[in-house]
């Protein structure tokens, strides 16, 4: 039997506990992106609740509880450390919950969604335990993800793939269309730009004014809330920054999965089928296209930090920041299995299965050293650093890495576009949920609507119809 291998980090600062010259939250602040944390993480429960594939998990403001959203349209509270469901309500959408999110500063009472229908809700959870949801608007296609500003417990963006970024406010009755992101092909002023379909929206955490967002085009473009329009036209798209590598500059294929800001302000981007990639703010762009040829001759020194190994291809797969001074990135994969690396020198420092099929989500704990995740299988994943000893990468881990730079490069000549890569997903789910199907023929109304991966024709009209609408009020379902 193995010995236990005692940590090896925070000696200095375990000592000053013991003593009282350190405050605990200060202490576990120090400690928490100690890599022999890290590498000790492994399966700490798995949460077995929903009746779909999770797509999107969060620890709640206080870290106390883990919410989960999924394809069967149920968004659930955890008691994660207890690995029981807390309790659970219907989240009012009409189709697959791709994001829920809880609102600082609210008790854990109030929780924003977005999902395939477009549809972007709030629900208030009230001290007697019913939940009443209302829509707040209607994205026309997919709402992938949504941005809430750091300490406000009213305020938060949206994005869908209509190219529309919406602000919100909680106190008013109607949210602000702030503009829709357009690409940059094409000379004739005559001729109508593409939308960039939006996967990502992300709010800088040490200056709010600024945001983030990337879509299906290869740049992900930073705005400045304050010189948006609120009125502004279907023209009026202003980035004050652009983001991309030097190689994928008029790239057809290229489009963003995720994007992520640093506690230091930096991006990370993650692109599909391609890289993860992390610009310093002193690499952006600027803000127009045309002059990022003499840009990127000028200031050939500037080289974003590249993450790879993974591969990010069937699914909108996100990307984030780990560690109290984000000192980590983690990543899923198509290979079903979590990458951790180093954010300074993207060195890999762990490597565990966390899916039978595909990892997408990933959440870390706000104060501590714990990790949620959740991808085509039905579970929620909680990860802890309890094991007795460092975990060593696989044996295989190079092999993995190999295979998954093979089939992307033997991919890297096929145009995949977002709605293809639903049209996968969608028969992927299909496949790992024969049960789901078989409720259907029950009479169960709960698979999601055979049309939801169709083309969308999106048009430029403001579609907000229905904002405010209610539905009843609902009883928790408490486990």
């Amino acid at each position: 039997m193995d010995r236990w291998e005692p940590y090896r980090c925070g000696i200095k600062e375990v000592w000053k506990r013991q003593i009282g010259d350190i405050q605990p939250s200060a202490f576990a602040h120090r400690i928490g992106g100690c890599q022999d944390l890290v590498q000790r993480l492994e399966l700490y429960a798995k949460l077995d609740g929903h009746h779909g594939c999770v797509n999107t998990v969060h620890f709640s403001p206080s870290g106390e509880f883990l919410v989960s959203g999924s394809d069967d349209r149920i968004i659930v509270f955890w008691d994660w450390v207890a690995k029981l469901k807390k309790f659970s309500y219907n989240s009012g959408h009409e189709s697959n919950v791709f994001q829920a999110r809880v609102m600082p500063f609210s008790d854990d009472r109030s929780i924003v969604s977005c999902a395939a229908d477009g549809q972007v809700r709030h629900a208030q959870i009230s001290e007697s335990g019913n939940v009443e949801t209302k829509k707040l608007a209607n994205h026309r296609g997919r709402a992938h993800k949504l941005a809430i500003e750091p300490g406000s417990p009213r305020t938060f963006y949206s994005c869908g793939e209509d190219g529309v970024v919406r602000h919100f406010d909680l106190r008013e009755d109607k949210n602000t269309k702030l503009f829709t992101c357009y690409g940059f092909q094409g000379s004739s002023k005559s001729r109508r730009l593409p939308v960039v379909r939006l996967n990502g929206i992300i709010i800088n955490p040490r200056n709010p004014h600024y945001f983030s967002v990337g879509g299906s085009d290869e740049y992900a473009r930073v705005y400045d809330i304050r010189r948006l329009d609120a009125d502004a036209s279907r023209t009026d798209d202003r980035p004050v920054d652009l983001f991309t590598p030097k190689h994928l500059i008029g790239s057809s294929q290229a489009h963003i999965t995720s994007v992520a800001y640093s506690q230091q302000e930096e991006l990370l981007v993650s692109y599909n089928d391609e890289l993860i990639y992390l610009f310093d703010k002193g690499m952006g762009l600027g803000c127009n296209p045309k002059l990022t040829s003499e840009k990127t001759n000028s200031d050939s020194k500037l080289e974003p930090e590249i993450y790879k190994g993974h591969r990010n291809a069937q699914t909108v797969k996100g990307v984030n920041f780990m560690g109290p001074n984000t000192e980590y990135i983690v990543s899923g994969s198509d290979c079903g299995r979590i990458f951790i690396w180093r954010k300074k020198g993207a060195k890999l420092v762990a490597l565990m299965t966390g899916d039978s099929q595909v990892v997408n989500c990933l959440e870390p704990h706000p104060q501590a050293t714990f990790l949620a995740t959740s991808g085509i299988d039905k579970t929620v994943k909680v990860w802890a650093p309890t094991a007795d000893k460092i975990l060593a990468l696989p044996p295989d881990a190079e092999k993995i890495m190999e295979t998954n730079r093979r089939r992307r490069e033997d991919r890297s000549h096929i145009t995949i576009t977002p709605d293809v890569i639903m049209h996968l997903l969608h028969l992927q789910r299909r496949h790992a949920q024969p049960d789901m199907e078989r409720r259907q023929s029950h009479g169960d109304d709960g698979e999601e609507d055979e049309d939801e991966y169709t083309q969308v024709d999106f048009s430029d009209d403001d579609d907000s119809s229905e904002d405010g609408v209610h539905v009843g009020s609902q009883e928790c379902i408490v486990s």
